[in-house]
């Protein structure tokens, strides 16, 4: 049974994860196996510190071991998962256990900054630490659905996804919460986008990735009106509009961490997280230009 930690408990994502490794208060159906949390960190926050007290309660009622210092876990655990809201801190959260050599999942965003996705994921590499970072979107099963059945739909020549996109200024632009559409464009077509053009107003983020094979995928960014997740995705056979329902994505991203923490082998290569940052850092800056297109630094 792999020992996990988990570090800043500013997140709903610290309960939700809990139950389904722990099997505790939810259904079997959402369990995932091989693995338990069995330590933690409640930390800070600069974006919910209301929230901490709370969460903290209820990790202790799940009987959760609570540290004060992150580097406290540090011998306890085989595995550790950062769960902080704000991105702009998981370059440090994440660097004494990288160099301890535990495998890590950095909940999104993976940074809020490309030159620290890069140094992460370089130290990562130097280190031999499995590294993995991702939005429970990419799993969900409708977007699993459009990539096992590639046989009878064809690849995916376009694709676009939205999502929510409240915002919050240690989280720009679309690193807060419009990263769940971006992980959802990605996870239907793949690395390769060249260039990014986005137009961001009051209500909305709208980002335009050409990718370098020629196709073209959307981003909508939702903040006024109706939200929720979903995509088109447009394949050489057919053309799949849905919502996406929301009820079981946190179980196939934990199977997929778990998967990493037992083997070793992160479900995605690195360069596609950097890259997801890259888009993001490049929408920010196309919106600040007036949607003039901005090449990606990857």
């Amino acid at each position: 049974m792999i020992r996990i930690g988990m570090v800043d408990f500013d997140t709903s994502h610290v309960v939700a994860f809990t139950q389904r490794l722990n099997h505790i208060d939810i259904d079997e159906e959402q369990w995932v196996d091989g693995a338990k949390v069995v330590i933690g960190c409640p930390g800070e926050s600069k974006i919910s510190p209301e929230r901490i007290p709370g969460f903290t309660e209820k990790m202790r009622e799940y009987g959760v071991e609570l540290v004060e210092r992150p580097e406290e876990m540090i011998g306890k655990i085989d595995a550790v998962m950062i769960e902080s809201l704000d991105g702009s801190v998981h370059y440090e959260r994440a660097l004494p256990f990288i160099e301890a050599g535990i495998p890590i999942f950095i909940d999104k965003p993976f940074t809020c900054s490309l030159e620290e996705a890069k140094k992460l994921a370089d130290l990562a590499d130097r280190k031999g630490v499995p590294l993995f970072s991702s939005s429970s979107l990419r799993y969900a099963l409708e977007v699993q659905e459009v990539k096992s059945k590639e046989g009878e739909y064809g690849k995916v020549v376009g694709a676009d996804a939205y999502s929510p996109a409240p915002q919050h200024p240690r989280n720009p632009g679309l690193f807060h919460y419009g990263i769940h559409g971006v992980e959802t464009l990605y996870a239907l077509m793949g690395p390769g986008c060249e260039y990014v053009a986005c137009i961001s107003d009051e209500g909305t983020d709208l980002a335009v990735g050409h990718w370098k094979d020629g196709r073209v995928g959307t981003v909508r960014g939702i903040r006024k009106g109706t939200s929720g997740y979903g995509f088109s995705a447009f394949c050489e056979k057919r053309i799949i509009h849905t919502s996406i329902d929301t009820a079981y994505i946190y179980r196939e991203l934990l199977k997929r961490v778990v998967e990493m923490f037992q083997t070793g082998e992160p479900p995605i290569d690195i360069s596609e997280t950097i890259e997801i940052v890259a888009f993001i850092e490049a929408a920010l800056e196309s919106a600040r230009k007036g949607g003039e297109p901005v090449k990606l630094s990857v």
